[in-house]
């Protein structure tokens, strides 16, 4: 709330409240002591239906033929790559619709 992310409202009829989940976590320091914990709360989406509760969904991900064009012109170019491993991907969208969660 102290955020903005949602408002606190009651259920109108007919809609259906989602469920959601936390997830904890425990951020660790390269000497095993505990950095930092951390929380999410996830929305369960897995109980929506296609063209009902949403219309679209956007995966975006890289040809390889965009990847080999890039290594390309960063070989005729001189430039250094860097390499980066991402383990999960959050969608951090703006929503035109209202979304009820209990």
């Amino acid at each position: 709330m102290g955020n903005n992310t949602w408002v606190l409202s009651g259920l109108p009829p007919g809609c259906k409240p989602l469920g959601c989940k936390w997830i904890f976590k425990k951020k660790m320091k390269v000497d095993g002591s505990i950095d930092k914990f951390k929380a999410l709360l996830v929305i369960q989406r897995c109980r929506q239906k296609h063209d009902i509760d949403y219309f679209d969904t956007y995966a975006p991900v890289a040809r390889i033929s965009t990847i080999r064009l890039l290594i390309a012109l960063s070989a005729i170019h001189n430039l250094v790559i860097c390499q980066m491993d991402v383990k999960k991907a959050l969608l951090n969208g703006d929503l035109e619709e209202d979304v009820y969660m209990k």
